[in-house]
């Protein structure tokens, strides 16, 4: 779920920056730039981890700022395909759920994915058929999912105001399996 990602980067440091320790200017410079981002095919930015080397302290004409080459190591967030998780229902519609680990919520149950059979209450709340046994998956309640699929969709050029927001990085979960769907339901 966690990993290290090792990246090189140019970075400019602005010269109000430079009466800051050299060290202290560029990871403050890197932690606005990746924190909380997305980089594709990488995932999403934790932390910045560390900083292996460093560069330059060019100034090139017409520009006020110093340039530097760094080799940087990042802590990411990229779950594994076939991981099993936990996270909270965050909506429930007619293309199935959207769920939450607190920190990401882009992750996306397909109602092809859910336990089997299943179906849709009147307040849109699904439910699974146990055995003539109606089991909710109402919203907020703990989960276990498996991860199918990341993607990371490219950027739309237009987008309608009554879309969704775009997501840079969507994970496809399914909750089909023993052990998957809602946490209360395998307990005892």
């Amino acid at each position: 779920m966690f990993h290290l990602s090792k990246i090189k980067h140019t970075l400019q440091l602005h010269p109000q920056l430079l009466g800051l320790p050299l060290i202290d200017a560029i990871k403050g410079e890197l932690q606005m730039q990746f924190l909380d981002k997305i980089i594709a095919n990488l995932g999403l930015c934790i932390s910045v981890y560390d900083i292996l080397s460093m560069d330059g302290g060019f100034i090139y004409p017409g520009d006020g700022c110093s340039s530097y080459e760094v080799v940087i190591r990042l802590v990411m967030f990229q779950p594994f395909i076939g991981e099993i998780l936990t996270g909270k229902i965050e909506e429930s519609n007619s293309d199935g759920l959207r769920l939450s680990l607190g920190f990401y919520n882009d992750i996306y149950v397909p109602v092809h994915q859910l336990q089997q059979p299943c179906k849709r209450r009147d307040d849109g709340i699904w439910l699974w058929d146990y055995n003539s046994e109606d089991l909710s998956l109402d919203l907020n309640e703990e989960v276990h999912f498996q991860v199918i699929s990341v993607n990371y969709p490219p950027i739309p050029v237009t987008q309608d105001a009554t879309s969704k927001p775009f997501a840079p990085m969507e994970i496809v979960a399914g909750m089909r399996g023993d052990g998957l769907g809602v946490v209360s339901w395998w307990q005892d």
